[in-house]
């Protein structure tokens, strides 16, 4: 059984789909610019997020809030676990 690529839970002829509406909507010569604005808006918004995420952290830092030491303990354990379920995972699919 072959599995198609899935984006959001949108498979790759819905997509094709989708972008075939675009274009007779919008037309071929306008998608160039549609896509451009698309990714401007994306950039800014991932800029965005990142200097609230900074300014939080640093909040949180000045106001002793955050303890990094427990912060990297906790990501090392986590680690460990992805990479122990990583190893059962690999010998499951081996056997299937």
């Amino acid at each position: 059984m072959m599995h198609q690529p899935t984006l959001l839970f949108i498979g790759s002829t819905e997509i094709i789909f989708i972008l075939f509406i675009v274009v007779l909507v919008f037309g071929a010569d306008k998608l160039p610019e549609i896509a451009r604005g698309l990714g401007k808006g994306m950039r800014t918004l991932k800029d965005a997020t990142n200097d609230i995420k900074h300014e939080v952290t640093k909040s949180a830092k000045e106001n002793n809030i955050i303890d990094t030491d427990a912060a990297k303990e906790i990501q090392e354990e986590i680690n460990k676990v992805k990479d122990d379920l990583g190893d059962f995972t690999g010998s499951i699919k081996r056997k299937m």
